[in-house]
């Protein structure tokens, strides 16, 4: 079972876990020990409200497929249960990147004491570098 928010979990049912062979080069047990996980979440079928379901499927994420299943793989530890562990914890990160809500950006106009400081900053930069030029005689 795994806690999204205080009133919102996932069942085991919902997430699928595939043990599969790390990537990378190997040492004495490389084909032994399938220690990568590889994750996936369907967010049509699962229990999540509507809105998350919603916000998942519009976010423009290369871990979500045009079918709106969740595919996560997780390699980067030497242990199963540490890479269950990661590939769960990200899971949980994309569903709640997908409820962030990006603050309506207000344009605004530079002030006339910073527009200015700019064109005296330019102007002062402009006579630097004329002083550089070769002296007419």
């Amino acid at each position: 079972m795994l806690d999204i928010s205080n009133s919102i979990t996932l069942a085991e049912w919902e997430v699928e876990l595939n043990a599969i062979r790390s990537q990378g080069n190997g040492g004495q047990r490389v084909n032994k020990v399938a220690t990568a996980i590889h994750l996936r979440f369907d967010i049509k079928r699962s229990s999540l409200p509507t809105i998350y379901k919603e916000r998942l499927l519009m976010l423009k994420d290369s871990r979500i497929t045009a079918d709106g299943v969740v595919i996560i793989k997780a390699q980067s530890f030497r242990t199963q249960d540490q890479n269950k562990d990661d590939a769960l914890k990200r899971l949980k990160e994309v569903i709640l990147a997908a409820m962030v809500v990006q603050k309506a950006r207000r344009a605004t106009k530079p002030t006339r004491n910073s527009q200015k400081r700019r064109v005296e900053n330019k102007k002062k930069k402009g006579e630097t570098k004329s002083l550089r030029s070769k002296v007419n005689l």
